[in-house]
């Protein structure tokens, strides 16, 4: 999907941009102190967007005062301020940092009784759309008057009763209470704006986004889209969730931002978020290795011949090197390398630049050495 590009701060989103990388303190955001280190390290590794949550006006008046620390030490990153149940405090904190993440799903009070399941009339559900879009367009006046970003982002577990009374708790209900402000932001000419629609459930969260990228397309949106599944948890399972619903939409063009969120420290999510960049081909930011798993016809001890490589080459940003045990699987299966070690025969290697052979039958004790000078005679070498 091709997005408008917005800036936020000194940092360009969408359009042609490079798909962000952001994270989330976990810290107190009244620890001025532990705050003020831990965007630190998420930004020293490699986060261009660092968010805070600011369920109040003490923690809103906590935020500017990290933000200018930030700032006086030399730090340009955007910090973003997430707010949920107070639009007092989205207000405030618009006049002081990048951007503000709000809630539509609890962003103004109900106009029904909490709990209600009793259905909405049409007038009803409008007119709280109404008590809706007064609010928001105040926000968006302040937003407008100090150049601030905003990302509309809607959460699976928090609908508003109105959009869970009409849609249910469905994909579509999701995609309307985003479209809702998406509207009023075009009618007040708001055009820096990022959207988000996020689920602990995976299936789930991709296909919210992918059917809001066709009602965003029929509507004629082109706000650029945040992505993340939310509260993926730790470890492995953390990662898996976050590489197959970010990385599902990342390989259709569909994303500018990320999120990966663990029950980690922030700078644990940046790198996981760089290497979904890297597999999905949306940002190369270190070397690619394509190697085969191994089997009966490898002719050399691949995991300590893998190692070794990647000790000599790891370096070498956005080259592809393919490892591959025997012929049967070598110029075949790493295609997209640019250069190619592969089992010749018991002892021996040949060496490949992309799909051809410049090297053959080299004795294995020598075969590392000569791919670094084979690289280097091609120019390759940083």
């Amino acid at each position: 999907m091709q997005t408008s590009q917005i800036q936020i701060g000194t940092l360009l989103v969408g359009g042609n941009a490079p798909v962000r990388v952001q994270t989330m303190a976990n810290t107190d955001t009244n620890d001025i102190e532990g705050s003020v280190a831990q965007a630190i390290r998420a930004i020293e590794a490699g986060a261009e967007l660092v968010r805070f949550t600011t369920q109040g006006m003490r923690e809103a008046e906590s935020l500017v005062k990290i933000h200018k620390t930030l700032c006086a030490a030399g730090f340009t990153t955007p910090i973003v301020a997430d707010v949920h149940f107070t639009p007092e405090v989205a207000d405030f904190i618009a006049q002081h940092v990048e951007k503000v993440r709000i809630n539509p799903g609890n962003y103004i009070k109900s106009i029904k009784k909490r709990g209600d399941i009793s259905d909405y009339t049409d007038e009803e559900f409008f007119a709280e759309r109404e008590l809706l879009r007064l609010r928001f367009v105040r926000f968006l006046d302040i937003c407008k008057r100090h150049n601030t970003a905003i990302r509309i982002g809607v959460n699976h577990g928090s609908l508003s009763e109105r959009m869970m009374n009409r849609f249910g708790d469905t994909p579509l209900g999701m995609v309307e209470s985003a479209l809702e402000l998406m509207e009023i932001c075009r009618q007040e000419c708001f055009e820096k704006v990022l959207v988000s629609l996020k689920s602990s459930n995976t299936v789930l969260m991709v296909k919210a986004v992918r059917l809001l990228v066709q009602k965003m397309e029929e509507n004629d949106f082109h706000f650029p889209l945040h992505l993340g599944v939310t509260e993926a948890g730790d470890g492995e399972d953390g990662r898996i969730k976050s590489a197959i619903g970010i990385g599902s939409l990342l390989v259709d063009d569909i994303g500018d931002t990320i999120r990966v969120s663990l029950s980690e420290p922030p700078e644990a999510e940046i790198p996981v978020a760089y290497r979904i960049l890297q597999a999905t081909r949306k940002r190369i930011t270190k070397t690619e290795y394509i190697s085969c798993p191994s089997c009966g016809r490898t002719l050399f001890d691949l995991q300590s011949v893998v190692a070794k490589i990647k000790e000599k080459t790891s370096h070498l940003k956005g080259l592809k090197i393919g490892i591959m045990g025997c012929i049967v699987n070598g110029p075949g299966e790493m295609a997209d390398a640019d250069y190619g070690y592969v089992g010749a025969k018991a002892g021996h290697i040949s060496l490949y630049k992309k799909q051809t052979c410049i090297r053959k039958n080299i004795p294995e004790h020598q075969a590392v050495e000569a791919l670094i000078n084979l690289i280097k005679e091609n120019g390759d070498w940083q």
